[in-house]
């Protein structure tokens, strides 16, 4: 039988929100107005509306992690618009996907992204969810943008530090741009070849796979490319080691927090809890039997999860 523990930790007392963060009830702060120096982009979505759906409670917005896309979410994005009556965005994170390609990636910009996103929609508050890349986006939303938040999930990341080393990622950034395919191949023999070169970077099976759901065959010219924007994601990747340095100046999340994790997987180590309390201090954290595709894995656990996390008054 598969297992799914829960640990929830609350607070004893409320931590001092600083005066430079103190805004009226009906203020709303948009990136515009806090990060001057960053372009937020137009990210593509998909909407999901359940037959109840309550307009009076704030949406979901769901983003996925790296070298993913909103299309991973459809399942669990129409499941959750019938549990909680909410409407559920997905989003393509800028460099994936149908987003446009940028010269900057990093978990500020796509804050931003998301911020230029709630205030084009006129959005008071927002639900936040996101899974790997996605989740350390959403979790600097929070903590940068607290009066934009009404609740957090982290899907499988952790703020503290990621367990896969740099140069293995370059070694898969760099067989993607460099994978060499006759434009004259049918799509299936073209995904034959660039996966053995894939292959050639890493041991995951799981990770070569979700890699090809990126690879695209031009129907004019019959040429190969990524929906992910790969060299950017390269060149940008020693900044995802500087993660926890962005986090040092902000005040803590003290909003309602959950981490759902994998307990087959490396990304969420159990001894960074208490660390990850001190930014967090109203989280709780489930395991689930899987490895980093949770919601891939355990479905059901894990739309049970969410769905009464979210419906928690």
């Amino acid at each position: 039988m598969l297992r799914s523990l829960t640990v929830k930790v609350r607070p004893n007392c409320l931590i001092e929100t600083p005066k430079w963060c103190m805004l009226g009830k009906h203020t709303r702060c948009y990136a515009s107005e806090q990060e001057p120096n960053l372009e937020p982009i137009v990210m593509s979505t998909d909407v999901f509306d359940g037959p109840k759906l309550d307009v009076t409670q704030p949406p979901l917005i769901t983003m996925h992690g790296l070298f993913g896309s909103k299309q991973n979410w459809r399942g669990i994005s129409k499941a959750l618009s019938q549990r909680t009556n909410r409407r559920i965005y997905t989003v393509d994170a800028r460099n994936h996907g149908e987003s446009p390609h940028t010269t900057v990636h990093s978990s500020a910009s796509m804050s931003a992204d998301v911020v230029a996103f709630m205030k084009a929609r006129k959005l008071e508050k927002a639900c936040l969810m996101g899974h790997s890349m996605g989740g350390r986006t959403m979790m600097y939303f929070a903590l940068k943008y607290p009066q934009l938040t009404d609740r957090l999930i982290v899907v499988d990341i952790s703020p503290i530090a990621v367990p896969r080393s740099t140069n293995e990622m370059i070694r898969i950034f760099d067989a993607m741009i460099n994978m060499t395919v006759s434009p004259s191949v049918s799509m299936s023999e073209g995904r034959k070849l660039v996966r053995e070169q894939i292959k050639q970077a890493t041991d995951s099976n799981e990770t070569v796979d979700f890699i090809m759901l990126n690879l695209r065959k031009d129907p004019q010219t019959g040429v190969f490319s990524w929906a992910c924007n790969a060299q950017l994601l390269r060149d940008f990747l020693p900044k995802f080691q500087q993660y926890g340095s962005k986090l040092s100046n902000l005040p803590p999340y003290t909003g309602p927090t959950t981490f759902i994790c994998g307990t087959h997987s490396p990304y969420m180590k159990r001894d960074h809890w208490p660390q990850i309390l001190e930014l967090f201090p109203n989280a709780s954290i489930h395991w689930l039997e899987t490895g980093h595709l949770v919601h891939f894995e355990q479905p059901q656990q894990f739309l049970s999860l969410v769905g009464d996390f979210i419906n928690q008054p």
